[in-house]
């Protein structure tokens, strides 16, 4: 890895030359030279860490992920596996001597081993299935494997074999797609074998045999919805067990008790009917953590941390009085504390939960600083000052590992992954501004400042619309909508914490629901009025940009913005109400809108908040982007506005990739992305 560093920063030399002398801001091409640091695991003595980095090359459009390992003693970082392959979910041995991960040389995810220092690496297993996700037992004995699995006929030759090349695919019931996948007829479940450290002990068993359901849920759970009991007797898991129009229309997901000795599956979380996710057993084994949702159909319901006893089969919400999300959750080595993390007030910390009885504020904030922190590992062997390591993230700053003082909050960054790229890189200033509302309550905005910055000129503006719709504007690092560089391009960057965000306790999260044109856009004018009353806003050059709820923010905007903005971007925004029906995840849906637009009489929001009811007044320069693999927000939704702006003359372009989902992941598409939207931008305010 080592070496891989010295081309690159050969590589970074050849190509930007004059990178300290006339380049010195952020720049898309930049973006996307960064090592993108995740998966903490510290090991169970606590005196290193291993995790992952993977980083993208922009000539190849591809990125390759290697495991790193951080060691306390020596206070050094460095590469444990290099090559072509990834390899991924790197995961200490119960005794830390060892190190298990997922890589897939020789084109199939399969699992290996490797000395606690990186050699010795050795495959065990050539399984005829991908490997996606895995997790051996705390007491070593036992590994569960998350394997997709042909269940349900779709594909035609499913159903006439006599006709292979046939392309169709016949469904009976909704749900045909999920997020950018048509459904192929295949589920991830979870196997189970005996585990001897480096071989399996017999051959996997299916504990899903036959079901239609996946585990972890799709398409995003991971191996935090998956636990093993400390005697491996259990393993406890998230799933959604329902189909059809039931899974497109509810959010019911369950905790499952699976029995290894006698293959029993329990329910444990029947009684409620939201969402419930991410168990956790304690380390004695006799409790069970878990994060829980209760109105049905409400994605964004509060979470709340729940402790279930399983000798007396009962459950205690630990966070009942705590108005903000539990995420992430950890349980502390010794049983006492669970750690987790939250948004508040616009950022992402850590906090603990103190289970001793007659606590009566259990919940403590650990950090407060100004940043995101999106993961966190604990380490397993109990001790007198337990090692916490968390990511931590910041608009001006990507993702890097730090060593958490429990008693003081202070973070201690142990990583320094993309030091050598960011250096001589100026970031512009990050203040936060209290904004006043109509309604008279506070918005917190987070308002981003051009390298820098005189406040003697002016600059234009652009108003950061956010997605979700209940998805905090925190101190997020994104690689795609990243509000530093457009303050890199010479933009102010006003982002709004509008209403309808969570991080602000449950009232402001729900204002939202049945009221998107409503309160959440006069919180936006509000908050882009409020900056452009300063002299060195260009009140003349201001735009509006954003995608999902963000996008749908801008459609809505361009049709009563009363000339405020000079220019729009949308991207993958809900431009019908009526037509967004095609989506697939239909308990949103309704939860948003009220029921479909055929109820009668008709929920309010198809006549009062459907941007296209508002085209007449469209009068702005439009660029809308809507990829062809996003089936949350079909392409159609900007195909309808592409074509209301150009019908009606107003200058429009259309951007879509036809290998993207809701989001431009792909690097070369990235940055085709980030040109376009700039070219944009200034074109009509610069």
């Amino acid at each position: 890895m080592r070496q891989k560093s010295s081309r690159f920063l050969i590589f970074l030399f050849i190509i930007f030359p004059l990178i300290s002398s006339s380049q010195t801001v952020l720049t898309p091409e930049l973006l996307w030279k960064l090592g993108r640091v995740s998966d903490p695991q510290v090991s169970p003595a606590g005196d290193k860490v291993l995790y992952g980095v993977k980083f993208y090359s922009l000539e190849s459009n591809k990125g390759n992920a290697d495991l790193w390992l951080y060691d306390f003693k020596t206070g050094s970082a460095s590469g444990i596996t290099s090559g072509p392959e990834n390899e991924t979910m790197g995961r200490w041995s119960p005794d830390g001597t060892s190190i298990y991960f997922l890589s897939d040389k020789g084109g199939s995810s399969q699992l290996w081993k490797m000395n606690s220092d990186g050699s010795g690496k050795t495959q065990i297993t050539s399984l005829e299935d991908d490997i996606n996700l895995y997790g051996i037992s705390p007491n070593g004995d036992k590994i569960w494997m998350a394997i997709e699995q042909k269940v349900e006929k779709v594909n035609g030759p499913d159903f006439f074999p006599d006709l292979p090349k046939s392309t169709g695919r016949l469904y009976d019931d909704l749900m045909m797609r999920h997020w950018d996948t048509w459904e192929d007829g295949k589920f991830s479940h979870i196997f189970i074998a005996p585990f001897s450290g480096s071989s399996l002990g017999e051959t996997p068993v299916d504990i899903m045999k036959g079901e239609p359901y996946d585990a972890p849920m799709a398409p995003f759970g991971g191996p935090e919805e998956i636990a093993w009991s400390p005697d491996a007797k259990f393993l406890a898991y998230t799933c959604k067990k329902s189909t059809g129009k039931e899974y497109a229309l509810g959010t019911n997901s369950d905790i499952y008790l699976y029995n290894t000795e006698d293959h029993s599956t329990e329910d444990i979380s029947q009684d409620n009917k939201g969402y419930d996710k991410a168990p956790a057993f304690s380390p004695d084994g006799k409790k069970i953590a878990w994060i829980t949702q209760h109105e049905p159909g409400n994605e964004a319901d509060l979470q709340i941390l729940v402790l279930y006893d399983r000798a007396s089969k009962t459950k205690k919400e630990l966070t009942k009085d705590f108005d903000y999300n539990v995420d992430a959750i950890a349980w502390g080595s010794n049983g006492r504390n669970i750690y987790f993390l939250s948004d508040i007030h616009a950022t992402g910390q850590i906090f603990s939960c103190d289970l001793s009885e007659n606590v009566s504020h259990p919940v403590r904030q650990i950090t407060s600083d100004r940043a995101d922190y999106t993961e966190i590992s604990v380490s397993s062997a109990p001790a007198k000052q337990e090692v916490v390591v968390a990511s931590r993230m910041a608009m001006d700053a990507p993702s890097e590992l730090f060593g958490i003082n429990l008693k003081s909050g202070a973070a201690n960054q142990i990583t320094q992954t993309n030091k050598e790229v960011l250096k001589g890189i100026t970031f512009g200033e990050i203040r936060k501004r209290i904004v006043k509302a109509t309604d008279g309550k506070d918005i917190l905005t987070w308002v981003l400042y051009p390298p820098g910055f005189d406040s003697t000129k002016t600059y234009p503006a652009l108003l950061y619309c956010q997605g979700g719709p209940q998805s905090t504007v925190s101190q997020f690092f994104s690689y795609r909508w990243n509000l530093s560089l457009m303050a890199a391009n010479g933009y102010i960057v006003v982002a709004p914490n509008r209403r309808g965000l969570p991080g602000f306790g449950s009232a402001w999260n729900d204002e939202i629901s049945g009221d998107w044109g409503g309160q959440a856009m006069r919180d936006y004018l509000s908050a882009i009025d409020d900056v452009a009353s300063e002299k060195y806003v260009d009140r003349n050059r201001m735009g509006a940009v954003g995608a999902s709820f963000g996008g749908y923010s801008v459609f809505f905007l361009e049709g009563i913005h009363e000339g405020r903005f000079k220019t729009f971007i949308a991207h993958c925004g809900v431009f019908n109400l009526e037509s967004m029906m095609a989506t697939e995840e239909l308990f949103f849906h309704n939860h948003e809108f009220g029921g479909p637009y055929w109820n009668y009489p008709q929920p309010k929001s198809y006549q009062a908040f459907s941007p296209h009811r508002f085209v007449q007044n469209w009068d702005t320069p439009i660029l809308i982007i809507s990829n062809e693999r996003d089936y949350r927000v079909p392409y159609t939704q900007g195909l309808e506005a592409y074509t209301a702006a150009r019908l009606k003359n107003i200058p429009a372009e259309y951007l879509s990739f036809p290998d993207e989902n809701h989001w431009v992941l792909k690097p070369q598409n990235s940055v085709m992305w980030q040109r376009i939207f700039f070219k944009w931008l200034d074109k009509y305010l610069k």
